[in-house]
């Protein structure tokens, strides 16, 4: 039987260098994204590294327009600034990388092996979603001038609406409170620490930690394409974000509308 370690009840001295010294809690919010670009419009002065948080988000977006459902006061909703200059436009899709695989350094120690990152960037429990990101660019020119990371996570909440019935989180699984607090602190070091690998150059690391934990990798599995159900197994993802999966011998690559995941 797999052994989940609970998260702890306790106090975390880790003293980050920025994500997350400057947070902002709210009690409410349409968007904790929305409210973060908000603020960047009127050419606030804020620091790379600030976090948004709110303990309710009733209009919370996902990728492709999903909405994000959450309960107040039970989960992580919040959003980061970044302002990857030191990057190239065309390499968004590392630091989408690099976000996933930060919730994933998180939650793997506590979920284990069943945990995976769904591409481009969902985080699942064996089928079940626990974790989403949106993130949001703000390009000048050629020059990537801001990215803002809008984070979803379920923390505490037990009971999800009847239109999301895949949807999971820590408290279904391991039966027992988390500390948000403390998983705040936990995510927004984990954050710093891939974003830092990312300056430092290390992307080979990361292409190959983000492979490990890729849901379906090398898994025959059954695909949405263009209004047919395909078999094929996914073989990786390019370097501009595609998925790349093999459909009878057929290597190709899709867009994040061009394919969906389908579930027994």
């Amino acid at each position: 039987m797999l052994s989940r370690r609970p998260y702890p009840l306790q106090n975390n001295n880790f003293l980050r260098l920025f994500v997350g010294q400057n947070l902002v809690k709210l009690s409410t919010v349409a968007s904790t994204n929305s409210y973060l670009k908000d603020l960047l419009s009127k050419s606030e002065p804020l620091a790379e590294g600030t976090v948004i948080m709110a303990d309710d988000q009733f209009a919370g977006r996902g990728q492709m327009g999903n909405s994000w459902f959450s309960e107040p006061g039970l989960n992580l909703t919040l959003s980061i600034l970044l302002n990857p200059k030191f990057m190239g436009i065309h390499q968004q899709f590392d630091l989408n990388k690099a976000i996933s695989l930060a919730l994933w350094d998180v939650l793997n120690p506590m979920l284990g092996p069943e945990l995976k990152i769904k591409w481009p960037n969902d985080l699942l429990f064996g089928d079940q979603k626990i974790a989403g990101v949106l993130i949001e660019n703000i390009l000048q020119g050629s020059i990537w001038k801001h990215a803002i990371i809008g984070i979803g996570l379920n923390v505490n909440q037990l009971h999800f609406p009847n239109d999301l019935p895949n949807a999971i989180s820590i408290k279904n699984i391991l039966q027992t409170d988390c500390d948000l607090n403390l998983l705040l602190d936990d995510l927004c070091k984990a954050v710093e620490v891939r974003y830092l690998a990312l300056k430092a150059g290390k992307n080979e690391k990361l292409h190959r930690d983000y492979f490990q934990a890729l849901y379906r990798l090398e898994a025959e599995a059954n695909f949405g394409v263009n209004g047919e159900i395909k078999s094929g197994k996914i073989t990786g993802v390019s370097p501009s974000g595609s998925l790349c999966v093999n459909i009878n011998g057929d290597d190709r690559e899709f867009g994040f509308k061009e394919i969906t995941f389908i579930t027994d």
